[in-house]
């Protein structure tokens, strides 16, 4: 971001092969002492006259005035030319080029950034000042007789100075960039822990209305919480968009999502997730996001234990049997051992295939043809299998009810990998048109 690359040294080489001199320091000391004392008398006018015409160009540039009542632009260009001056009386730049005046320079950077500004006006500002500067000193030097070669060099030497200048600014604008950014985050995080909260104190329509303004964000009628599972503890954030809260405080992050069912938004969330893992949970209105931050929740919880798909992040809409059906654990691990207690008689191999057999059954409500079909085996294998059930549970297997609670345990031991799906059964694609992968296909391909 600077006004010219910093290639060019003041002391420009006019000697012998092997033997670089500054032209200016073969200028007669005298010379030098008389330009520097008339560059010096002469730099409050030129400030002066520095800061008018940048005024009239730039005629909305805001005028900050110091403590003293004296403008800040005015105080700095006077400054920055002092400091220029001063350096060229000791007439040998051995000791390295004129130091910038810190402070006023990295101020002005920093109300650039402050501002929502860029740096391109500033540095316009800048080369303006350096070319009425550099008027005035080619007057000055005709007037104390200043050779040619060594007002060369002051060019070099102004431009490269230039360069300092804008160092400083860019300086003070990442300084303002960064406290910004660290401000902004510390308000999503605000609106985001009021938003996810599970109980509100007073209205929190008003208070999140007032943090969202804030941070500009506009407030959607949904949203959708994700939970995220870092690749690795560095990792970069993922890039979400403007519109997306995101918060990496935590030991898994977590994301809300404005407007989930807009159209695009969820490849769009596929792409920018690449790497990451984790759940987003169901779209719900704003007040209810609590509600889709705990099927998040609920979901990364499985997905820990290999019983959703690990290694990607997953929409719990596309998962809402696995949800439903492995989260109360102890009650269906019951309920499983009263509806399944025929099948403790059998041996293991052949209980899980009454089992799968059994609910291919329930689930087609078709003969053995059809049963067959799903589980890809001979109609009169699967005859046998249901004359034996039918043996096992009598007249109750045609018990609305009991045959509801047989569905029920035998899906969720299905999700488990306990009992395994057939053949035929084709698997469900998700509203991004993604196939959605089974827990038990996952766990045997794993």
């Amino acid at each position: 971001m600077t006004a010219r690359p910093a290639t060019v040294t003041p002391a420009a080489s006019t000697g012998t092969v092997g033997t670089s001199r500054s032209a200016w320091h073969e200028v007669p000391r005298l010379q030098v002492r008389r330009f520097a004392a008339t560059a010096m008398a002469e730099a409050p006018a030129l400030a002066e006259e520095i800061l008018y015409e940048i005024r009239r160009e730039y005629p909305h540039l805001p005028l900050v005035l110091d403590e003293n009542g004296e403008p800040m632009a005015l105080v700095g260009i006077r400054r920055a030319i002092e400091v220029f001056v001063q350096h060229l009386e000791h007439a040998d730049y051995s000791t390295g080029r004129p130091t910038v005046p810190p402070g006023v320079f990295q101020d002005f950077g920093r109300g650039e950034g402050y501002n929502g500004r860029t740096l391109d006006s500033l540095q316009a500002i800048y080369r303006m000042g350096v070319r009425l500067a550099w008027r005035r000193f080619a007057d000055i030097g005709q007037r104390v007789e200043i050779p040619p070669p060594a007002m060369y060099e002051l060019v070099d030497a102004g431009y490269e100075y230039l360069d300092g200048l804008v160092d400083q600014s860019v300086r003070g604008y990442a300084e303002a960039a960064a406290r910004q950014a660290g401000e902004r985050l510390r308000l999503q995080r605000r609106l985001m822990e009021l938003l996810l909260a599970e109980r509100h104190r007073g209205d929190p329509a008003d208070a999140l209305a007032e943090r969202a303004a804030r941070i500009g964000w506009q407030l959607p009628e949904k949203v959708a919480v994700g939970v995220l599972l870092r690749p690795a503890r560095e990792a970069v954030a993922p890039a979400v968009g403007q519109d997306v809260l995101l918060d990496l405080e935590y030991e898994q992050p977590r994301m809300v999502v404005p407007e989930p069912d807009a159209a695009g938004r969820g490849e769009l969330l596929h792409r920018a997730l690449g790497g990451w893992a984790g759940a987003i949970g169901p779209p719900v209105p704003l007040a209810d996001a609590a509600k889709s931050l705990r099927w998040a929740e609920a979901a990364v919880r499985l997905m820990e234990r290999r019983l959703l798909p690990a290694g990607e992040v997953l929409f719990c809409t596309e998962h809402t049997e696995a949800l439903v059906l492995l989260q109360p654990e102890e009650l269906l691990d019951d309920l499983a051992l009263r509806c399944l207690a025929p099948l403790t008689h059998c041996g293991p191999a052949h209980a899980r295939r009454l089992a799968e057999t059994l609910l291919a059954w329930l689930e087609t409500r078709g003969g053995a043809p059809e049963v067959a079909e799903r589980l890809g085996v001979h109609p009169q294998t699967v005859r046998y299998r249901l004359r034996q059930i039918r043996e096992l549970w009598g007249d109750e297997i045609d018990d609305p009810d009991r045959r509801f609670e047989l569905e029920l345990v035998l899906r969720a031991r299905r999700l488990r990998g306990e009992i395994g799906r057939g053949r035929s059964q084709p698997r469900r694609a998700g509203p991004t048109g993604r196939r959605v992968t089974s827990p038990a296909t996952a766990t045997r391909a794993e």
